[in-house]
């Protein structure tokens, strides 16, 4: 799973000030930008992952990366790099050249903002969105690389459109958090080779229901919802009819919790694939490990310098999370962790409970039902995706829709 550090300085311990850290679809490269020194500016940094020890390779340019540069690692080791000049952003690929840094011009886009998508999975192309066109309140998808004359608008979704996680391993449906003209914020799908929208996610119809991560292997969807009542962490399952749960696993008291990256290549299983959590206290930062299955997190230590919010599972099980020290600026800790017996996971309660002694419990929001360890939600009404998938969006049955 591919992800973005959201920090400006790593946690815990002495590396380089740097902005971001993107790794490639496959893991087998990262990139991200780094302080250039005394005189200011940023230096882009590309990472190897794939072999026996993590190493870095600068690729700086004839002069510094202003703060609105964005760096993308693309499978085959070159670096897509965005540079914004008043209203464009232009474009092109950094690699390295022995004690230089070779770079192929792509094309350039007229707008006042872009924003890099995450890698698609393949590799072979990469896309941005930027606001649609002038006076219609909508979002450009861009084609930035790998088509077949420069940078190009694939596709126009209504409204303001942010988030971006793809739901396919061919890098053709993308996932995107859609905020309508009433301030509503729903995850849509978008067909990047027809150009479609479909709707995906819809628990309540006055909820904001946004997609954080996606894993194609299992179908595993991790969503952020205020369906409960309050903003809360849940999973569903792509093509499933089972509801939205929201554990209370996921709202533990006093840190705030995101997820970062989901274990691939869990076929059909998604209750135990894991997922790593970046959790933020008042005792500092560090990592914590989530299955649906469990009831409860796995906390562990984060490595010192760690690139906070940013790591990767392998289908076996091993978490890898980058860091960056003054002793190592270039590490990569390998964190092997047990998979612990699955726990039952409770029935939704369908009928009153007995009478017992102690405070009346309050109800649970509507539309969602209590069950002690988790509030589970049914989709509403969501919309197929315009071509057949392994996995169809989340859908509810014809029992539940009569009922």
């Amino acid at each position: 799973m591919t992800v973005c550090a959201d920090d400006t300085v790593p946690g815990g311990g002495g590396g380089a000030a740097y902005t971001g850290f993107t790794i490639a679809a496959d893991g087998s490269y990262a990139a991200r930008l780094t302080a250039a020194g005394q005189g200011g500016g940023w230096t882009p940094e590309r990472w190897t992952l794939d072999g026996p020890e993590p190493y870095a390779v600068p690729l700086p340019g004839p002069r510094p990366e202003g703060p609105g540069t964005q760096v993308l690692p693309l499978p085959d080791g070159r670096v897509l790099i965005c540079r914004r000049a008043a209203d464009r952003h232009h474009l092109a690929l950094l690699y390295p050249t022995g004690p230089c840094t070779g770079e192929l011009p792509l094309g350039s886009v007229e707008s006042g903002r872009l924003t890099l998508l995450p890698p698609a999975p393949g590799g072979l192309a990469a896309y941005a969105l930027s606001p649609g066109r002038p006076g219609a309140e909508s979002t450009a998808v861009w084609l930035v690389h790998g088509g077949s004359y420069g940078p190009e608008p694939v596709a126009e979704v209504p409204g303001r459109c942010s988030g971006g996680t793809w739901l396919d391993g061919e890098g053709r449906l993308l996932a995107l958090d859609r905020t309508d003209a009433s301030g509503r914020t729903k995850a849509v799908v978008v067909d990047l080779e027809r150009g479609e929208v479909s709707p995906l996610l819809q628990i309540t119809d006055d909820s904001d229901d946004r997609l954080l991560l996606a894993d194609p292997d299992s179908g595993l969807l991790i969503v952020r919802s205020d369906a409960p009542g309050e903003t809360r962490l849940g999973w569903g399952v792509l093509g499933s009819h089972r509801p939205v749960r929201f554990p209370e696993a996921l709202r533990p008291q006093g840190v705030a919790l995101t997820p970062f990256a989901v274990q691939p290549g869990q076929a059909l299983v998604p209750e135990g694939c894991a997922v790593a959590l970046r959790v933020d206290g008042p005792n500092g930062t560090w990592v914590a490990v989530w299955r649906p299955a469990q009831r409860r997190l796995q906390h562990l230590a984060a490595p010192r310098g760690w690139l906070r919010g940013s790591g990767l599972w392998t289908a076996g099980g091993e978490l890898r999370l980058p860091y960056s020290t003054g002793h190592t600026p270039c590490g990569l800790a390998r964190i092997a962790v047990p998979c612990p017996e699955p726990e039952p996971l409770p029935r939704p309660r369908t009928e009153p409970a007995a009478e017992q002694a102690g405070p009346v419990p309050q109800a649970p929001p509507a539309g969602g039902e209590e069950t002690g360890s988790f509030t589970v939600f049914t989709l509403r009404s969501v919309a197929r995706p315009p071509i057949p998938l392994r996995h169809a969006p989340l859908t509810r049955t014809s029992a539940e829709r009569r009922s």
